[in-house]
């Protein structure tokens, strides 16, 4: 079982980071939302967005990766912007940490505590084996529930440019401008500008990340969604996560750095890969 979760925690990130990579699409001239502009609208919801410093939540998790029935796992998300994705998952009635996935700037970091094991890998070695520009900053903002554009770590009024804006019935839909390989579309709310799901698509494939966003709650005077749902589009087995989250706060007092015992083994990446293409 451990091994099980071990493995999935491991692909659902990986999954994640090959699928969030470079630019898209262009489309069509400016619309108006209601009774706001293109330029307005995007003013708006760029305004709405949480943009909190940092982020805790209990989180229950449910993973996919063959299609064969979801792995559930609970435990803690635990974010500060810029520095550090923190997935802690717990053993069930001990709440022991059994497993603790860490992704930051620098790449991601495995640990399984039982067996005391982990992988460690670079964003250099990650854009090797995707063949794309992998970054940090997308994932932060599919976790935190922003509109992003590749490259960029914020979002300004200067950056409205870049997107187009269209209605789709009670939505507002966001394309980033001027793609090649990959695009990107994001689903707002028209009337209260929420981020309701991102998709990162491969041009002219079926291959595809969509990230749902459901069941908001407020937040420090703001809207976050305690319900995430993942889905990995284009393969033959289909794959997906499912994350829940409670007592969620903008607490920032926790370490932000995992160092990994010294009595821990390394797993190459080239291994477990093998192990995640015979699930």
């Amino acid at each position: 079982m451990m091994k099980r979760i071990y493995i999935y925690l491991f692909g659902v990130v990986l999954l994640a980071f090959v699928s969030s990579c470079s630019s898209t699409k262009s489309m069509k001239k400016s619309v108006s939302i209601g009774n706001l502009s293109e330029t307005e609208y995007m003013i708006e919801v760029l305004n709405r967005a949480p943009a909190w410093d940092a982020l805790t939540a209990k989180m229950s998790m449910a993973v996919d990766l063959n299609g064969k029935g979801a792995t559930k796992i609970s435990g803690t998300i635990r974010m500060k912007r810029d520095e550090v994705i923190q997935l802690s998952l717990t053993a069930p009635f001990i709440g022991i940490e059994v497993a603790r996935a860490e992704i930051s700037p620098d790449g991601i970091l495995v640990m399984d505590r039982l067996n005391k094991r982990y992988v460690q890998v670079s964003f250099a070695e990650l854009k090797g084996l995707a063949k794309a520009d992998l970054d940090f900053h997308s994932l932060q903002a599919l976790f935190l529930n922003e509109i992003f554009l590749p490259g960029k770590t914020t979002l300004s009024a200067r950056d409205i440019s870049a997107f187009t804006v269209h209605p789709e019935n009670e939505h507002a839909v966001l394309e980033v401008k001027n793609g090649k390989k990959f695009a990107y579309r994001f689903r707002t709310t028209a009337d209260e500008g929420l981020l309701k799901e991102s998709h990162i698509g491969l041009a002219g494939t079926s291959y595809g990340l969509r990230w749902k966003y459901d069941k908001f709650r407020p937040l420090e005077k703001k809207q976050f969604p305690s319900h995430m749902f993942v889905s990995f589009e284009g393969g033959k087995k289909p794959v997906t996560a499912t994350f829940d989250f409670s007592r969620l706060s903008t607490g920032s007092d926790w370490e932000t750095h995992t160092d990994v015992p010294k009595k821990y083994d390394k797993v190459e990446l080239q291994d477990l890969l093998k192990q995640l293409i015979k699930k």
